[in-house]
């Protein structure tokens, strides 16, 4: 197994009805780039990982533990172990880079589907756009 790879070559898989997930698995963590179709709402939910990530594309609102918040590229969130939160996308949907420790073992058996990735070309197309 080589020590790199590219997203665009990452097989897909179903996390939640309207996300993607393309995963990097580590020894010790999980690297996750995550796409959300518009009006995706992720229920809530919580599990033993300590999540970490950063929008990269698009909007969410997001909600950990009691606190809310409007999510926009470059924000990020910490979420600690078992800590109940939820996701909803906005109008344009998103894509997110997500970091789960440990790493996340029950996406390993996930249905692969077919999806183009979103990003990094959705992320560029946006910036040059914002310039």
């Amino acid at each position: 197994m080589s020590a790199f790879d590219d997203v665009t070559t990452l097989a897909a898989q179903r996390i939640w009805d309207g996300v993607v997930g393309r995963v990097v698995q580590g020894e010790k963590l999980t690297l996750a780039i995550v796409e959300l179709e518009p009006g995706s709402v992720i229920p809530e939910h919580s599990h033993a990982n300590e999540q970490l990530g950063v929008c990269v594309v698009g909007s969410l609102h997001f909600r950990v533990g009691d606190e809310a918040r409007e999510i926009a590229p470059g924000q990020c969130w910490c979420i600690r172990a078992d800590v109940p939160h939820e996701v909803a996308t906005g109008p344009d949907g998103a894509v997110v880079i997500e970091t789960f420790a440990p790493p996340r073992a029950d996406w390993a058996d996930r249905q692969r589907v077919e999806a183009r990735p979103r990003w990094p070309q959705a992320g560029l197309t946006a910036l040059r756009a914002s310039q």
